[in-house]
């Protein structure tokens, strides 16, 4: 059986690449909680250009953090990442991001409670979508979680950050640590996930 999960998720990310135009960047928005953790893990991944921290899958124009934070405005905290398709494809990027959040937490992520920072992945065609949701059937089938609270959705307008929350990690290292490990973000990735 996980010969088959494995093989059919290889099939994926190799028709992923050969749809995409590999000679030029691509983008892709997910949201995994705090956008801080969320861009860091992202731009670790090897093919990633950058990411930016924003607001996506909500009501509102234009929101700011205090209205997005507030969880009136219906956004999640997101990241949009940029990538070069010729290093890393769509259905990579999607497995990298499942190891990165708590797929089984509804409105929720570590220490941050409310809809505003839910999981979720934002398709922006057909391949994608098709790529995320046969990824989340896997990972059901694998055993790994039994149940799987993150949205699939199709990709709305992503509004970015304000400036003081891009690259956060880099700029505050000290503070950035601080809040993730009091959030205990990876000891509770190493609990679902093992050992990185």
């Amino acid at each position: 059986m996980k010969r088959t999960v494995a093989l059919f998720i290889a099939l994926l990310s190799m028709s992923s690449v050969l749809a995409a135009d590999t000679t030029k960047p691509a983008t892709a928005i997910f949201a995994g909680g705090c956008f801080w953790c969320t861009e860091s893990d992202f731009e670790k991944l090897p093919g990633i250009i950058g990411a930016e921290s924003g607001y996506t899958a909500g009501r509102v124009a234009n929101p700011s953090y205090e209205m997005v934070s507030s969880g009136g405005t219906g956004h999640t905290e997101a990241v949009r990442v940029t990538y070069d398709p010729g290093k890393v494809s769509y259905s990579q990027l999607v497995e990298h991001f499942w190891r990165t959040i708590d797929p089984t937490a509804k409105d929720q992520q570590f220490c941050d409670h409310g809809t505003q920072y839910r999981s979720g992945i934002y398709w922006s065609n057909d391949s994608e979508k098709k790529i995320a949701e046969a990824s989340r059937e896997a990972l059901l089938k694998s055993g790994k979680v039994k149940q799987v609270h993150t949205e699939i959705i199709a990709a709305t307008t992503f509004y970015p950050a304000e400036e003081y929350h891009q690259d956060y990690y880099k700029k505050n290292p000290l503070r950035y640590a601080y809040y993730r490990k009091g959030c205990r973000r990876d000891a509770r990735l190493e609990e679902i996930w093992g050992a990185r």
